[in-house]
């Protein structure tokens, strides 16, 4: 499989007070290491175990995530916009390997 490709959606536009919803969606294997490969080894454990959102430098959303999740893990969440800023999401392996993404939003 390639590189992990984070991708999410932000609306680019919200009045202020809004509650609107975000989607996020990584590619990603999510190896359990409780398969075991070709060669009857169980294949080392490597999944994404911590996401986080911030909005303007301030944690807004987190979660960590667990073997059982699939693979290619979506979340959708919900925030409240006060102002235009920068949302900026990180998905963290269990090897310290980080996946970044940010998208601005525009707040009337």
């Amino acid at each position: 499989m390639a590189d992990p490709k984070p991708r999410v959606k932000v609306p680019k536009t919200a009045s202020k007070g809004d509650v609107i919803t975000i989607k996020t969606l990584i590619s990603h294997k999510m190896e359990t290491g409780l398969r075991k490969g070709k060669d009857g080894k169980p294949i080392p454990r490597k999944i994404i175990n911590t996401f986080t959102c911030e909005f303007n430098g301030q944690q807004v959303f987190s979660t960590n995530l667990e073997p059982a999740v699939s693979a290619n893990p979506y979340l959708e969440f919900s925030v409240k916009v006060e102002e235009s800023g920068t949302f900026k999401f990180t998905w963290i392996e269990d090897d310290g390997a980080t996946y970044s993404k940010e998208q601005e939003i525009t707040v009337n």
